[in-house]
């Protein structure tokens, strides 16, 4: 038999709308009203849902800047066979907020925790991306400085998997100077604003052309984004390879003799070690 009411001493982890009421669900309303405690983000946001929802149950902060003692007290419910539910914001808890240090503790100490899966605007954006979703990596805001986030980008760069950020609408514009700095003008970017509310809008181009799209048109500055970018190809990821390989060699060749200086400089950067030679041989011969 399938459990809708709260179970005593359990911690359940709540997905609530990023946007659009009705994609609550009907066992995440169902815990919402059943348990005695629901944690929040920021308790004036929950409210406005709770309210519209007919839920009453007590409500209390669980945010960035709580102290040790909110955290103990939300434990130490708990482990008096009290229920309480995690919300965020909007979306599944833990994502980009600090829930998972909650859940960390209850885990350590013996606590049940239970997932009431929902939205998510990661996987919300990804799955409409259009780019690969097979595998992909996470990667929540980027630094809000222009020299951080581009050091950032840069330990990105040869990543292969699909990747997904969180950026802010004050930010966005220097985020894709940042971005085609870094990944080049090509690649890939799909663009997902203000998903699920009544101004969603979603683009998928290369970086240059997005952020031109953004540059013209002060409308799709605004709200909340998700950006899904493409993962470095492996074409992309031979191409690199090769110049670096040709880069070593060049450096080597003065000191070794050419079969020798290709083979070492193959070891040290991956590239093919006969197309490395080749093109070596190519180079003297015009």
């Amino acid at each position: 038999m399938e459990q809708t009411a709260a179970s005593p001493g359990t911690l359940y982890v709540v997905a609530t709308p990023i946007g659009n009421r009705q994609d609550i669900s009907e066992r995440a309303i169902e815990v919402l009203q059943s348990v005695d405690l629901i944690a929040a983000e920021d308790t004036r946001h929950s409210m406005r849902l709770l309210s519209g929802l007919g839920i009453t149950t007590r409500l209390v902060s669980f945010h960035d800047f709580s102290d040790r003692e909110r955290l103990r007290s939300l434990l130490d419910e708990l482990h008096k066979q009290r229920s309480v539910a995690l919300i965020s914001d909007a979306g599944t808890p833990g994502i980009s907020d600090p829930g998972y240090e909650l859940v960390s503790l209850a885990r350590n100490d013996g606590v049940t925790v239970v997932p009431i899966p929902g939205p998510s605007a990661v996987i919300a954006a990804l799955s409409v991306s259009g780019l690969p979703s097979d595998r992909f990596v996470f990667e929540g805001f980027l630094p809000a400085r222009s020299q951080a986030r581009k050091s950032h980008l840069e330990a990105l760069q040869n990543e292969p998997r699909t990747l997904v950020f969180y950026e802010s609408p004050h930010r966005i514009l220097d985020c894709l100077e940042d971005l085609l700095d870094v990944m080049g003008p090509d690649r890939d970017l799909f663009i997902a604003r203000e998903l699920t509310k009544k101004f969603e809008t979603s683009h998928l181009a290369s970086i240059t052309e997005c952020l031109a799209r953004l540059q013209e048109d002060a409308v799709q500055r605004k709200g909340e984004f998700v950006l899904v970018l493409a993962g470095k190809s492996k074409d992309s990821q031979k191409q690199t390879q090769l110049r670096e390989g040709l880069r070593v060699l060049q450096l080597l060749a003065s000191e070794l003799p050419l079969t020798r200086a290709a083979r070492l400089a193959a070891q040290i950067t991956g590239a093919p070690k006969n197309a490395l030679y080749r093109s070596a041989l190519q180079d003297e011969q015009t």
